[in-house]
């Protein structure tokens, strides 16, 4: 099995903080490569990074790499990141509403209450809307919402079959009142993401 079909980062995968320490400048290199073909910015502050395998086991060495908090730890982070790893008919992304000065940072995020609910892709004129993660509320009581958001897009086997099709438009946006943006997916990222099907 090649990384780009498993679904879940065992044990058994986890290499020694030695060997992880002695390769990181190179895997670094690599994830950065892939990883550039798994964002899409939509609109002047959203930014969607698409998870897959390789990024959650990046991920998870890199936590384990700067902490350096032993066995225990390999345990606590892959529970936290292998719901993260899309498992054959989804995507999965994680979504930063990125604003670099705090003032407008809290201004903004005032207005966006529940953005994941507004959250799509677009595909032949069929939406596939954003699922977010269900353990905790990203909205506050007074409407602010989170500057990150964990998002699974569930797609049915007709949409996986045109997402895969080379050429396809495939959209990614909001209709959120306060924030209405679409983009079209580049062809390289269209073709990234497909190998997250199964």
């Amino acid at each position: 099995m090649t990384t780009a079909t498993k679904r879940r980062i065992e044990r058994s995968d986890i290499l020694p903080l030695s060997d992880y320490a002695r390769e990181r400048k190179s895997l670094r290199e690599a994830i950065v490569a892939t990883k550039k073909h798994r964002r899409v910015e939509v609109g002047p502050i959203a930014t969607f990074y698409f998870e897959s395998y390789q990024t959650m086991w990046h991920q998870v060495h890199e936590m384990l790499f700067i902490e350096k908090g032993g066995e225990a730890q390999i345990a606590d982070e892959l529970s936290a990141y292998n719901p993260l790893i899309p498992q054959g008919s989804e995507l999965v992304a994680t979504m930063m509403l990125e604003i670099p000065d705090p003032v407008q940072r809290a201004r903004i995020l005032a207005t966006l209450g529940h953005i994941e609910k507004h959250t799509f892709f677009e595909i032949d004129g069929a939406r596939i809307a954003a699922v977010a993660e269900s353990d905790i509320e990203r909205t506050k009581e007074d409407g602010k919402t989170s500057a990150v958001h964990f998002l699974r897009f569930p797609f049915g086997p007709a949409q996986i079959a045109a997402f895969r099709t080379p050429g396809t438009r495939v959209m990614l946006g909001f209709d959120h009142p306060n924030y209405g943006h679409l983009a079209v997916l580049p062809e390289t990222v269209r073709g990234a993401l497909s190998a997250d099907f199964a």
